[in-house]
């Protein structure tokens, strides 16, 4: 049986808007109505990738910043929005790999439960393949990848009649200074990390998109076309 295709978007480092329009123009795709521009054969979405070219805090769903905090962070020079994804606030920026599948679980059996888990597993994989053995998940609240009892990788996903958006964003030589100004996912005593820190060395995000990319596949049983 052939496996679901995902297709690759891979964008360089651009401005978040840039990704988050994007990932609207694949939305209206997957969600149009049959005989239109509906996905054929065994396409399942997209895999879209890129490196936030500056300083932005998001909220999710669930909120997280007040006008007052989100005033104050823009005076730092970063961008401020609200998301549809779960969660609450999170920060991107340079150094950040951000990953934002727009499937149709349908094609891949799989639900958003399994997906949330699915995304994890690849963050975990990754970091095993760079020499770090002992990231892992968590169970909820501490939704994301940890390396004890810090962050590595924030998951916040949205669902919508089966077709999912946003996804993880993992800290590979991220300035993790920009997390001290707000509580990172609403997590009170919890720190965040990154894989140069971890390693003691420069990671980039075009040395771990390779190594992304083979975790994926391996964890959603899929091809990347």
């Amino acid at each position: 049986m052939r496996q679901p295709a995902v297709r690759l978007v891979r964008l360089s480092r651009v401005p978040y808007a840039e990704l988050l329009a994007l990932q609207e123009r694949w939305l209206r795709r997957l969600q149009a109505e049959p005989g239109t521009e509906a996905l054929s054969g065994t396409e399942a979405g997209a895999l879209l990738l890129c490196e936030p070219a500056g300083p932005v805090y998001t909220a999710g769903l669930r909120g997280g910043l007040t006008p007052e905090e989100a005033a104050r962070l823009r005076a730092l020079g970063a961008e401020v929005r609200a998301t549809g994804r779960g969660g609450l606030a999170t920060f991107h920026g340079p150094g950040q790999l951000l990953c934002h599948p727009v499937l149709d679980l349908r094609r891949l059996g799989l639900r958003l439960r399994t997906h949330v888990a699915a995304l994890e597993a690849c963050a975990v994989r990754l970091c095993e393949l760079q020499g770090l053995p002992g990231a892992c998940a968590r169970p909820p609240p501490y939704t994301g990848v940890w390396l004890g009892e810090r962050k590595v990788c924030a998951i916040g996903v949205r669902c919508g009649r089966h077709i999912t958006s946003h996804g993880l964003a993992l800290n590979c030589s991220t300035d993790l200074t920009w997390f001290e100004h707000i509580v990172p996912c609403g997590l009170v005593g919890t720190g965040v990390t990154s894989l140069s820190q971890e390693l003691q060395r420069h990671v980039t995000v075009d040395e771990v998109i390779p190594l992304f990319f083979e975790a994926f596949k391996e964890t959603y049983k899929c091809t990347l076309i």
